[in-house]
């Protein structure tokens, strides 16, 4: 068989027929390969090199006060940078060759004011090469498995919904469903999710806090209407915070003291055997919440939380039911009076409690425990009719039985 018939490998042109053992073939190709990677590094710096050195002549060649300018502007930005990052800049090896280089066309006595580079920075480098030479890396051996991601997320899991518990408290918990984790694990998880210990989440946070008194809150507050005759009537309403339930006081253009005592009365009667739940009355330093109209529901064992002045958000939920009222019904009718108005407003009461639904409740009306279930598959096959309410206004929709 003639010698061009079979393959002969070579390095740089060079044919190894002469070879005379695979090792000193990969001796060759090892060479070979470590070459290209310190020619393709030497390349990537040399292209940084010359462009920074061609961005060096693009301002040699310009004049005194474009370069005035110019340096003045990547000063101020340079200033503006490291105040935002709150720290040194990291050089790579390309641009510590670069300020070497520029470094020989300042004089040594501006060294300091123009790099930032200090005897500490020196320090640092020798360090950096010190750990890199000590790396032991041909005595290191396969350690113990890290952590389960699933592990992680369900210890997460259990100290956000448990902020009183600890470490250990969560360890335990994982050994009864039948996990077993070392305490130390997981506090090493939440030290790394930078969760503080038990003690210093103990403290619920406002909307657990909120969510957890809600059933007990009830609020109340005015809302004012203007009638097509730019009258003005008052309305006093009362909303739920766990329910979400609405109740209609009273329509009156000249409430007082003695009135809103009545509304509360009237309130106390409609709530039955409810008012028994609630704690809490929030309300607003209107002098028309007189100390007479607390009594009557101190009567019943519940505390008065007056807001502060011009702080609405202490009463967001009530102020969140207004805004509903008017975008959904007063911005769309005229109120002719105050009979009117409480016609109107008694109708929308029983739309809102009985089919308005609420995203606090998971989409579940005031008076609605649980939704029902159906299949998106079985719509083609259903009935589905619209009862207006309000006169056209307001939509409810139903299932045709």
């Amino acid at each position: 068989m003639s010698r061009r018939g079979w393959w002969c490998p070579s390095i740089g042109g060079v044919p190894l027929e002469n070879s005379v053992s695979c090792g000193g073939l990969g001796f060759c190709c090892g060479i070979s390969a470590v070459v290209g990677i310190i020619s393709r590094c030497c390349y990537r710096s040399s292209i940084a090199l010359l462009r920074c050195l061609f961005g060096l002549l693009a301002v040699l060649v310009r004049s005194d006060f474009s370069r005035d300018v110019e340096l003045l502007v990547l000063r101020h930005e340079n200033q503006v940078l490291r105040r935002q990052t709150g720290g040194r800049p990291r050089w790579d090896h390309t641009d510590r060759l670069w300020l070497t280089a520029l470094s020989r066309l300042v004089s040594r006595c501006r060294w300091a004011e123009i790099f930032p580079v200090t005897p500490a920075t020196i320090l640092r480098w020798h360090r950096h090469l010190v750990a890199r030479k000590w790396t032991f890396t041909e005595r290191r051996r396969p350690g113990r498995p890290s952590t389960g991601a699933s592990i992680k997320t369900l210890v997460l899991r259990m100290a956000r919904e448990n902020p009183t518990w600890g470490h250990r408290r969560i360890q335990g918990e994982l050994a009864r469903l039948g996990y077993a984790i070392a305490a130390s694990t997981v506090w090493e998880i939440l030290h790394a999710a930078g969760i503080d210990p038990a003690p210093r989440r103990a403290g619920p946070s406002w909307r657990q806090f909120l969510a957890a008194q809600a059933h007990a809150i009830i609020a109340c507050d005015f809302l004012v209407v203007e009638t097509a005759l730019l009258k003005r009537v008052y309305v006093l309403v009362f909303i739920e915070h766990g329910t979400r339930r609405l109740h209609l006081g009273g329509v009156t253009a000249h409430p007082t003291g003695a009135w809103a005592v009545q509304q509360a009365r009237n309130l106390t009667m409609d709530l039955g055997d409810r008012i028994d739940t609630l704690r809490f009355l929030i309300h607003d330093r209107d002098p028309i919440f007189t100390v007479a109209f607390g009594e009557v529901f101190k009567a019943d064992g519940m505390r008065i939380i007056t807001t502060l002045p011009k702080t609405p958000r202490m009463n967001a939920i009530c102020e969140r039911v207004i805004g509903t009222l008017r975008r959904e019904l007063l911005d769309r009718i005229l109120i002719l009076g105050e009979r009117h108005l409480a016609l109107v407003l008694g109708e929308y009461l029983a739309h809102y409690n009985a089919a308005r639904p609420h995203q606090s409740r998971c989409q579940r009306p005031p008076d609605l425990q649980t939704l029902p279930t159906r299949d998106a598959t079985d719509l083609p096959t259903c009935t589905i009719r619209r009862r207006p309410v309000m006169a056209g206004a307001i939509s409810e929709y139903h299932h045709v039985a």
